[in-house]
């Protein structure tokens, strides 16, 4: 089957490329380079077709779309909580450029008779109001009650998902990602909270470190491969009207408890020091994955310390190799 996935050489996106060539897919990555890398796919042993395309120009969408089936659709200005919320200019920036991104892979989809379309969506589709008030915050797929998303990329987000529901043509499958690590994605000042903070640990040279906020703040960590799983079980059973569904681990870890077991993974003798003045997003999101778990038949499998283990370890060699 011949397999398209945008943003295939970035973190997530390169850990699907090399489960669909693993299974004899024709896959083609295509990925501006932005926050891709093909390094990220060589790592994984894997060097399928890759197109250094700019989704924000339709011709080369439309070219890269020729001939596939099945697309997954993952790229998008991505980023960390200040590279994404920082400024009204990066809002604007966040909403305008994933809005022209969205909107030419879903058209060139339908140009090109997709049949089956799989769409990364974000767990910032959800109302933020209630994620800024609350440390016990569960989000069910219905829980669009208002709209009140998270900023500029939520926002295109959730637009892109109406995008979809309006969409006749392709099988659908939409998978509302929630705070994906492991190895691959880049520990640089646009990472998001596990490769930050690893980051952080790994190059401390005192016997304290800064932590933004003030440790209570709680996420959904699912490893890598576990979110890929989802994503393979989501495009199998895609349809129209299309399929929404968390993709999360359904377990809530304070900032302060992932910290801890970072430091612990570590072997260092580190003290944390919390700066509640610094941006740390909402205050907890936790998935119900109840629908992944019934739609898919999925399970995550990794647990957050193997995970976490994994992790450090590819962190470690990445920083020591620069």
């Amino acid at each position: 089957m011949r397999t398209v996935v945008t943003g295939g050489a970035g973190f997530i996106g390169s850990h699907l490329v090399k489960r669909l060539v693993d299974e004899g897919r024709e896959v083609i990555v295509v990925d501006d380079m932005s926050r891709g890398n093909p390094r990220n796919l060589l790592d994984l042993g894997v060097q399928p077709e890759l197109r250094a395309i700019d989704l924000r120009d339709y011709r080369e969408t439309l070219e890269a779309m020729e001939g596939a089936e099945s697309v997954f659709h993952l790229a998008a200005r991505v980023g960390s909580v200040e590279f994404l919320h920082g400024s009204d200019l990066a809002e604007l920036l966040a909403l305008q450029t994933n809005l022209v991104i969205d909107a030419n892979v879903l058209r060139a989809c339908l140009e090109k008779g997709v049949k089956r379309l799989v769409y990364a969506s974000s767990v910032a589709v959800y109302p933020i109001g209630p994620q800024r008030k609350s440390y016990d915050i569960v989000l069910k797929e219905d829980d669009l009650r208002y709209i009140d998303p998270e900023g500029g990329y939520g926002w295109a987000k959730l637009l892109g998902e109406i995008e979809l529901n309006w969409m006749k043509g392709p099988d659908i499958g939409m998978a509302r990602l929630f705070n994906i690590y492991g190895e691959g994605e880049e520990p640089d000042q646009e990472a998001h909270v596990v490769p930050a903070l690893m980051r952080r640990v790994i190059a401390s040279s005192d016997k304290e470190f800064t932590v933004w906020g003030d440790g209570n703040q709680t996420r959904d960590l699912l490893y890598v491969t576990d979110a890929v799983e989802a994503l393979v079980r989501l495009e199998a059973r895609a349809s129209s009207p299309p399929v929404v569904v968390n993709v999360g681990s359904g377990e809530t870890t304070s900032v302060r408890a992932l910290t801890d077991a970072i430091v612990e993974i570590s072997g260092k003798d580190l003290k944390a020091v919390y700066d509640a003045s610094r941006p740390v997003g909402p205050l907890s999101r936790t998935a119900d994955i109840t629908a992944a778990r019934q739609v898919l038949e999925w399970e995550p499998s990794v647990s957050l310390r193997e995970g976490l283990r994994r992790t450090f370890g590819w962190v470690e060699g990445r920083l020591g190799g620069q």
